[in-house]
């Protein structure tokens, strides 16, 4: 079971282990059907059949006879936005702010506006 648990004076979660109140560095989970654990960077919410770990945990983890262990490496570099993606995504709101300017207008027997182009909205049947 994944640790919500909040220790005073330190953010983000904690280490699911007994006892443990180190800051969570992980996650753990299980494929049961293929016998394997998978250990990679924390996730970004806690689920609820995985198991957060410290680097102590982390490090001496052991599984079953039988068992494998997937290991994913996590580069903090790659976790922040590149310069090409601010890019992207500031190219995609001008574009968003253009196509709303150019928008026509809504005529009165349509179904009244919500405030949100191209979000699904309820109209009324004509029978």
């Amino acid at each position: 079971m994944s640790s919500t648990r909040a220790v005073p004076g330190r953010v983000g979660r904690i280490c699911s282990r007994t006892s443990c109140r180190r800051k969570a560095s992980a996650t753990l989970s299980y494929v049961y059907a293929d016998s394997v654990a998978i250990l990679g960077p924390l996730a970004t919410f806690a689920e609820p059949h995985s198991y957060d770990l410290c680097e102590l945990h982390t490090d001496r983890l052991t599984v079953p006879n039988g068992w494998s262990v997937i290991r994913q490496e996590f580069d903090p570099q790659s976790a922040e936005p590149s310069e090409s993606d601010l890019k992207a995504i500031a190219d995609a709101v001008r574009e968003s702010a253009v196509v709303t300017e150019n928008a026509p207008s809504v005529t009165s027997h349509s179904a009244p506006a919500s405030g949100r182009r191209g979000h699904l909205r309820a109209v009324p049947s004509s029978s």
